[in-house]
């Protein structure tokens, strides 16, 4: 994937990323380390997720993180010894990366405190002071989109929210359907709007359902309006005692206008266990001009 930044002018300014959950599926790699730093390839997880939000343009970002880890707040805090090394031994291609990222967009971090409930709602409500008055995206820490010019489909998913004045829009992945059992569903309804592209606008999501209502699974990318901030603070926790955000999203949906954006010209990826991680980092290094014929190689004498 190239980073390439886009200097255009956005309604939406800010981008708020989830990294506070305890990611027990990787214990006891992480007990200490949070899983949005795991490597994909060369880059830690989490970088690959703000290169894309700083090449949609987005110049505020807000990573929610576990109380008490400092580790994403290090990585993304220059370091004047590690870059004197790196440009003394002419190793600089981390630095550029980096430099980028320090140059192109502001980072906020906040810590997600033990008094919000468990679920991937709360870091918006951890965000709340960054946020302000201000519509925004929200990235899911554990998923990852593999495009050719990374941040091209988040500016996308941009421009449909701006182009019909959306209250949400929810990024989605077209899948088999005897994969969409372990995937949460939208489900299309006749478009309100005579310019809404048909089968786009959605009534409701539905969590992991069989038969699904559709064929397009939620990822976790959506754009959404302020307004959602209210609704997840008066919404109070599910069954479960979990704030989620697709309740939200459906409230939204039912008052207002939500659509969903396929994914077209990219591939999903989660990396929240330990399997579909190893899996991301073998598809972008069967994409790596400087690694594909090595392991290719390897691959085949299984």
């Amino acid at each position: 994937m190239k980073l390439c930044v886009n200097i255009i002018s956005y309604m939406i300014t800010k981008a708020v990323i989830t990294a506070a959950g305890r990611g027990t599926r990787f214990l006891p790699a992480v007990k200490y380390y949070p899983k949005e730093l795991l490597p994909i390839m060369d880059k830690p997880n989490i970088q690959i997720l703000v290169e894309e939000i700083i090449a949609a343009g987005i110049k505020e970002i807000c990573i929610v993180h576990r109380p008490g880890d400092q580790a994403i707040k290090g990585f993304f805090t220059p370091d004047p010894v590690l870059e004197l090394y790196l440009k003394d031994n002419n190793k600089l291609e981390f630095l550029a990366s980096l430099q980028k990222i320090w140059d192109s967009a502001k980072i906020n971090f906040v810590a997600q405190g033990d008094d919000l409930p468990y679920g991937n709602a709360s870091p918006a409500l951890a965000a709340k002071d960054f946020i302000g008055n201000d519509d925004f995206a929200y990235i899911l820490g554990d998923d990852l989109i593999i495009e050719d010019q990374i941040g091209t489909y988040l500016s996308k998913m941009i421009g449909t929210f701006e182009k019909y004045n959306c209250d949400a829009v929810i990024s989605t992945q077209e899948m088999p359907t005897i994969e969409m059992k372990r995937y949460g569903a939208v489900v299309p309804t006749t478009s309100s709007q005579s310019d809404l592209p048909a089968g786009r606008q959605v009534s409701q999501l539905l969590e992991k359902t069989d038969p699904p209502p559709s064929n397009f699974a939620v990822v976790g990318r959506y754009v959404v309006k302020n307004k959602i901030m209210d609704v997840i603070s008066s919404q109070g926790t599910s069954k479960d005692g979990e704030l989620w955000f697709a309740d939200a999203l459906n409230t939204l949906a039912q008052i207002g206008i939500a659509v969903h954006e396929p994914i077209t010209n990219g591939v999903w990826m989660t990396t929240g266990d330990p399997i579909r991680w190893l899996k991301a980092n073998i598809a972008l290094a069967l994409q790596d001009p400087r690694y594909k014929d090595e392991l290719k190689e390897y691959l085949s004498s299984f």
